[in-house]
């Protein structure tokens, strides 16, 4: 059975979900509650600029902070959900929606982190890789390596899961002699009926030099993706782990 992309679930008021973030509830498109949250309005041409810039590095500390946490959970606490002979695929049950967070980790027989991270941020060239990806806009870009996208993905699992559209928050920082790209959905008021408008709860990249081989990174992702709509949980699931796969396999062959 296809998945109808126009339903109702989909065109219905979206929330942050920020419960990891400390002092912060779910919030209302436009409400604060103790922390400035950073809010995402959409018009026709899909670039009216963000509000609370100020903020914004506030905002960026506290989500990296989380996926830290998420990057510091022990080992037992995340159960196999595929691997090959390159990379590893883990999940556990999300803390922020009824759905998994996904670990993922492997080698990139790449040495320059730099170089990785330029494949893996928001641009032009990560079109020119991934598959998964239809477009991707560069809404906003302001200090503290901060910027908001906007982004579609293709159908999968044969269109059973349909396209979806995101809009993101997306900051990039320096750790442990490499770096940290995280990310998390805004607030969008603006919905194209030809998609279903996913979620990101707080997810990220981790990518360091490996210290043995200067010619090898270890890139390791964080993801929680919530794609709404009406599909299967089992349908989501398998999709993920599969897709975290070849986006490993797509990113070594561009390198």
């Amino acid at each position: 059975m296809f998945e109808i992309s126009n339903n109702s679930r989909c065109m219905a008021p979206i929330q942050m979900s920020v419960r990891t973030l400390r002092s912060m509830r779910t919030l209302k498109l436009g409400e604060v509650v103790e922390e400035p949250v950073l809010k995402y309005k959409g018009d026709r041409d899909r670039r009216q600029g963000v509000e609370g810039l100020p903020d914004a590095a506030a905002f960026a500390t506290k989500l990296k902070n989380i996926l830290i946490q998420y990057h510091s959970i022990e080992d037992d606490k995340w159960h196999v959900a595929k691997k090959t002979r390159d990379v590893m695929i883990w999940r556990k049950p999300s803390e922020e929606f009824n759905g998994y967070l996904f670990k993922a980790q492997g080698i990139i027989n790449y040495g320059v982190v730099n170089g990785i991270m330029d494949h893996i941020h928001p641009g032009p060239c990560r079109l020119d890789w991934d598959s998964l990806m239809t477009s991707l806009d560069i809404l906003e870009n302001f200090e503290d390596n901060c910027s908001v996208i906007h982004y579609t993905t293709a159908g999968q699992l044969w269109n059973i899961i349909s396209p979806r559209e995101f809009v993101d928050f997306s900051y990039t920082v320096d750790y442990n002699g490499g770096l940290l790209s995280c990310g998390i959905s805004l607030d969008w008021s603006e919905k194209r009926p030809e998609f279903v408008h996913g979620y990101n709860h707080p997810c990220s990249w981790f990518c360091v030099p490996l210290k043995d081989n200067t010619s090898q990174s270890l890139l390791t992702g964080y993801i929680q993706m919530d794609l709404r709509g009406m599909i299967p949980q089992s349908a989501v699931d398998t999709a993920m782990a599969s897709t975290l796969i070849n986006f490993y396999g797509d990113l070594q062959k561009a390198l």
